[in-house]
């Protein structure tokens, strides 16, 4: 399966409509959202077009079609108005045999792990840096950490992206459809 994995929408319509746009050209199934979807934050400037009322139409159009993990800007009250799950703290994935730990990183991240095994993945978003590289742990275990970047507050000169995991490959790309930065599993 692939997927489009974003991150950190901020309630940019026009960052979301353009996220809508690279997921039709994609071929992706599935949207895989970090968090951080209608709210900026008070760290954050507004964004672009910052209508959350937009965002919550044009993603509720293809709630079939989101998987969502919950952001530290998402609450209770951006539940009551999308129509996909957006609250559960983290998703498992697999890709070979690899798991793949999903979460918005504001809790699990680099210096505080989900229980990993060697060869395992953190996916997440939080930091508006993208990534795509392995660490290699005190007690000898590989983690592949890999990270979106920001759909709408991209961070550190980094460019607006989204991701593309697609069986064991993550390709950071974006909205011109630009490869940034990709990494395939080696198991």
């Amino acid at each position: 399966m692939r997927y489009m994995i974003a991150s950190d929408i901020h309630g940019s319509a026009y960052y979301c409509r353009k996220m809508l746009e690279a997921w039709d050209r994609s071929g992706a199934e599935k949207l895989l959202l970090l968090g951080d979807i209608l709210y900026h934050g008070p760290r954050n400037d507004l964004p672009r077009d910052y209508e959350p009322k937009q965002v919550i139409a044009m993603l509720n159009e293809r709630k079939d079609r989101i998987l969502a993990v919950r952001g530290n800007c998402d609450t209770e009250v951006d539940q009551m108005v999308l129509e996909f799950p957006i609250m559960a703290d983290y998703a498992l994935l697999c890709a070979g045999s690899a798991s793949i730990y999903v979460t918005h990183g504001h809790i699990f991240h680099e210096d505080h792990l989900p229980p990993l095994s060697d060869g395992d993945v953190l996916l997440h978003g939080h930091t508006h840096l993208l990534r795509a590289d392995t660490v290699r742990k005190e007690d000898g275990r590989t983690i592949a950490i890999w990270n979106p970047g920001s759909v709408s507050i991209p961070k550190g000169g980094n460019p607006h992206t989204y991701g593309i995991l697609e069986d064991k490959t993550f390709r950071i790309l974006t909205f011109e459809d630009e490869l940034v930065k990709e990494m395939t599993l080696e198991r």
